[in-house]
């Protein structure tokens, strides 16, 4: 992840933590409860937490079996994601299937929330696009291992790459220091600052 991704995501859950404090003082100041408050927050869940699965998977940032795929190398390791991308096609292909189906319920007999009846339709709709959105990255991911499987010495394209602890490391240290002139280093070296 670099600098910026984690600036953007540490500035999204800044404001929206500000919004919600900032609405909790309005409440307790007033005394008056904001309407709807709940639904609006049920809403921008499915927004904020469906949407980027995608782009979470492009970066690698799902939770993955690495402790048993990462024995592995060459074509076998490869022909291996290859077999995990599939299985992970598959339940997301039967997830936005059923979720169409969630939706298409929801529209017909105009389902909405509890208490300012917004239409959930909506929320419904952004989970299957985000399962599309993810669909079609796991695509992506599958061209790119298939190529791998035919070409082992490739470099990977459009595939999430298995780091190391230290690298992992490295990447979030100098995430946390960018901008800064000192760099710390770890992989490669005893820990010390270069």
């Amino acid at each position: 992840m670099s600098s910026n991704e984690s600036t953007e995501r540490s500035s999204a859950v800044q404001l929206l933590s500000r919004a919600d404090a900032q609405l909790f003082r309005m409440e307790s100041f007033f005394n008056f409860p904001i309407p709807g408050y709940v639904d609006w927050v049920e809403m921008a869940m499915a927004i904020f937490c469906f949407l980027s699965i995608a782009y979470t998977q492009k970066l690698g940032g799902h939770v993955r079996m690495e402790f048993f795929i990462g024995r592995f190398s060459g074509r076998l390791l490869w022909v291996l994601e290859v077999i995990g991308t599939l299985v992970a096609m598959w339940i997301i292909a039967v997830l936005a299937w059923y979720g169409w189906e969630h939706f298409v319920r929801a529209w017909v007999i105009g389902d909405s929330s509890i208490d300012i009846q917004i239409p959930i339709w909506p929320g419904k709709l952004i989970v299957v696009i985000a399962f599309i959105s993810l669909e079609l990255r796991l695509l992506v991911q599958l061209f790119g291992f298939l190529r791998l499987v035919a070409h082992p010495d490739a470099e990977p394209i459009g595939v999430p790459i298995i780091e190391t602890v230290d690298e992992q490391a490295q990447k979030e240290i100098d995430a946390g220091l960018a901008g800064e002139e000192e760099k710390v280093t770890i992989v490669g070296d005893t820990g010390g600052r270069s």
